[in-house]
C-alpha cells in the first residue's frame, strides 16, 4: 500500500542526524515562545522559575537529544 523503498537509500547515520536536527529545530521553536504566553493567567506572585514550561521542554529535548546522540 505504501512504498517506502526510497528510505533504503538513507544510512542510519543520516537518519540519526536528521532527527537530531529536528530536535534542535523544536528547541529553537520552544525558546522563541514569549514568556507572557507561558505565564498567562497567573498572578505576579504565582510566577516562579520552575513554572516556566520552556525550561522543562528544553530539558526533555536535551535528554532525548543526548540519548539519540549516544545510540
Amino acid at each position: 500500500m505504501l512504498n517506502f523503498d526510497w528510505l533504503a537509500d538513507f544510512s542510519t547515520e543520516t537518519a540519526k542526524y536528521i532527527f537530531l536536527g529536528l530536535f534542535v529545530l523544536i528547541g529553537v521553536l520552544v525558546i522563541s515562545i514569549p514568556d507572557k504566553y507561558i505565564f498567562e493567567g497567573l498572578k505576579k506572585e504565582e510566577i516562579h522559575w520552575w513554572k516556566n514550561l520552556k525550561i522543562w521542554a528544553i530539558t526533555v529535548l536535551a535528554l532525548t537529544f543526548y540519548i539519540y546522540w549516544i545510540f
